[in-house]
């Protein structure tokens, strides 16, 4: 099933809720903006592809639930959602171009039922794009690999974070539906632990070989040359970085340290080549997540807590960055490349 879709019969989103996983598989809907608003800041649906589908889809969402009559008011209407959207995660570039895409292309329509119409078909476009986007992608990606390899990832870059196949895991899927035995390392990914709920559970549902290790572990793995190559995804490409979830950096570092290749994947949607490191706003989440576990508290209430959600990894610790249309080496010719 797909991470995200759309329901014809009810005009609505469904979507799978990531936070009820590994212990639940629920599918649930999304009637307004604000359900979807919800469920993208609790990451019932996260990782930048499938958030690109999610704002894509959100402004569809808009247009079919308003009651408007004129254009000018659905218009006025669906840019007030449009930044609700937006603002539920600043740092994922895909999920402010899905919703600006769709935007742009509804600015064609004569009246609010051609908007309506155009704003889901763009919105379906984006959904069936990004599969296809990731097939591709997945099968350069798979090219690196070798027979044997041992791959390390960090968060969640597969189907669940897609809107289905995955960046860094459909590299892998990709190299083993090409006759390559390969091999998954997961980091747990804390403090949400998307490696061990999410990584490890679509793997296992693909009878993918995985080993789960603590997120402290990877520098000793790598050490014991029990890691051939690293692969992550990415939320958004600056012109001297990449924005990945908390921890990238770190693994990058270690990776470099060790003569490990160090290799991003990420569909163009992902670049923002008009952007620095230092202009990227740094999603800071709820301290709560560090000082409760499952609801169970793990630190003192009182503590000082700094939750930052991504982080920034340097051009000169990246190896490749692998895209639907071919592999960019750093340092990218900025100036040069098309993107």
């Amino acid at each position: 099933m797909r991470t995200i879709d759309w329901d014809e019969g009810n005009n609505t989103i469904i979507l799978l809720d990531q936070t009820l996983l590994p212990g639940e598989l629920k599918v649930i809907q999304c009637r307004t903006v604000g359900s979807l608003c919800e469920a993208i800041k609790s990451m019932r649906v996260r990782g930048a592809p499938a958030l690109g589908a999610a704002g894509g889809y959100g402004v569809a969402l808009a247009a079919y639930a308003s009651k408007t009559k004129t254009l000018e008011d659905l218009n006025r209407e669906l840019e007030e959602a449009a930044n609700a959207i937006k603002g539920t995660r600043p740092t994922a570039v895909n999920l402010s171009w899905g919703v600006d895409r769709v935007r742009k292309a509804v600015l064609k329509a004569g009246d609010p039922e051609a908007a309506r119409r155009i704003a889901l078909e763009e919105a379906k476009a984006i959904a069936e794009e990004d599969v296809e986007k990731n097939r591709k992608l997945g099968a350069i990606g798979a090219e690196l690999l070798e027979d044997e390899d041992t791959i390390l990832t960090h968060c969640n870059a597969g189907r669940l974070a897609c809107v289905d196949w995955g960046t860094a895991l459909g590299i892998v899927r990709s190299a083993i539906e090409q006759g390559k035995n390969i091999k998954v390392i997961a980091c747990e990914t804390r403090p949400l632990n998307q490696g061990s709920r999410l990584t490890a559970w679509e793997l296992i549902e693909d009878r993918i070989s995985v080993t789960l290790i603590i997120d402290s572990a990877a520098g000793y793995v790598m050490r014991k040359k029990r890691v051939d190559k690293v692969i992550v995804g990415a939320d958004r490409i600056t012109r001297d970085a990449v924005f990945n979830k908390i921890g990238t950096y770190t693994l990058s570092v270690l990776a470099k340290e060790n003569g490990v290749p160090f290799y991003v994947a990420a569909p163009l949607s992902t670049f923002d080549l008009e952007s620095f490191e230092n202009e990227i706003e740094i999603e800071v989440r709820d301290p709560d997540e560090l000082r409760f576990f499952q609801g169970k508290q793990i630190a003192p209430p009182g503590v000082e807590v700094y939750n930052p959600a991504f982080d920034a990894t340097p051009m000169e610790n990246v190896t490749a960055i692998i895209t639907e249309k071919g592999i960019f080496y750093p340092p990218l010719l900025l100036n040069e490349t098309k993107v």
